[in-house]
């Protein structure tokens, strides 16, 4: 049981180290819930565990369902876990994993490694549904993106938001696959401002130096990167749902920061200043602005 649990919280810490969280997807992977090769969608853990891979395909299955196919796995693919459990009789598991249950019945948990249909060749796929969403970009929060300068290289596909500060680019979901426009426009303005920190541009600290999950310029940069888009959101007149959904583990983040009284103010500061790089203004007026009223 212990063994099982461990792996998936190894699972999940691992996919924040690398800036994704989990549970905070505002978009709905292509209108699919992830799914085994028979159809069925897997619950629980397992969706965001297996939702937050860079597949586009719903569908995953075991090393042994690809051979029973006629497939093979892709050369250097990773599986990733999933995990099984259900009541069962406490004489009937016979030393597996389990702890003690109620009633006689105990937990039995295990888990399988699984791969992404992308990543086997010879099976055949099974027609995905696309995405019902017809939504077309917003004039002004397309403009404010396209009229960015500098601007990163913006992929599509796939069930990850994140931008790479080591290759300059930001991947997004289509734009069909979110709930609504709206929250795209958070999601890619989240991302940008990230690629603000790139030092061809405004640079920033969090983002040439790459900071661990956790660590003060990590929450410091995620921080920087809410603020940047809520002013974008604002800017352009759409709600910026990111900032909502964030709040909890931010919070988290700042209890360990609560010593440090200048955080906020400092991350308002530049996130005002990755804003301003998007919108491609000069920076500095708001601050006359705050000069003149205290005199």
């Amino acid at each position: 049981m212990c063994k099982v649990y461990d792996l998936i919280n190894s699972r999940i810490m691992e996919l924040l180290e690398q800036g994704t969280v989990p549970w905070r997807k505002t978009w709905s992977a292509g209108g699919n819930y992830p799914k085994n090769i028979s159809g069925r969608e897997y619950r629980g853990v397992n969706v965001f565990i297996l939702a937050c891979q860079e597949f586009s395909s719903p569908y995953w299955m075991t090393f042994k369902q690809v051979q029973d196919r006629g497939g093979h796995v892709i050369k250097g693919s990773r599986s990733v876990p999933v995990v099984f459990w259900k009541w069962v009789n406490r004489k009937d598991v016979d030393g597996a994993d389990s702890e003690e249950g109620r009633n006689g019945k105990v937990p039995l948990v295990r888990y399988y490694s699984v791969f992404n249909l992308e990543q086997t060749e010879g099976v055949t796929h099974p027609e995905s549904p696309v995405a019902i969403n017809d939504h077309q970009p917003l004039p002004l929060p397309e403009q404010i993106t396209m009229g960015m300068p500098h601007r990163p290289d913006i992929r599509f596909g796939g069930n990850r938001a994140y931008y790479s500060p080591t290759l300059d680019y930001v991947q997004l979901p289509h734009l069909s696959s979110f709930e609504t426009p709206e929250e795209y426009y958070c999601c890619l303005y989240h991302e940008l401002s990230h690629s603000t920190g790139h030092a061809s541009r405004v640079g920033r600290k969090g983002i040439i130096e790459l900071s661990y999950f956790g660590s003060h310029e990590y929450s410091k940069e995620e921080l920087v990167a809410e603020m940047s888009a809520a002013f974008l959101c604002g800017y352009t007149g759409i709600e910026n749902i990111t900032i909502e959904n964030s709040a909890a583990y931010i919070a988290g983040w700042l209890k360990a920061l609560k010593n440090d009284k200048t955080l906020l103010i400092h991350a308002a500061a530049q996130a005002q200043k990755s804003a301003d790089y998007i919108l491609n203004r000069k920076g500095g007026e708001d601050d006359q602005v705050a000069d003149d009223t205290a005199e």
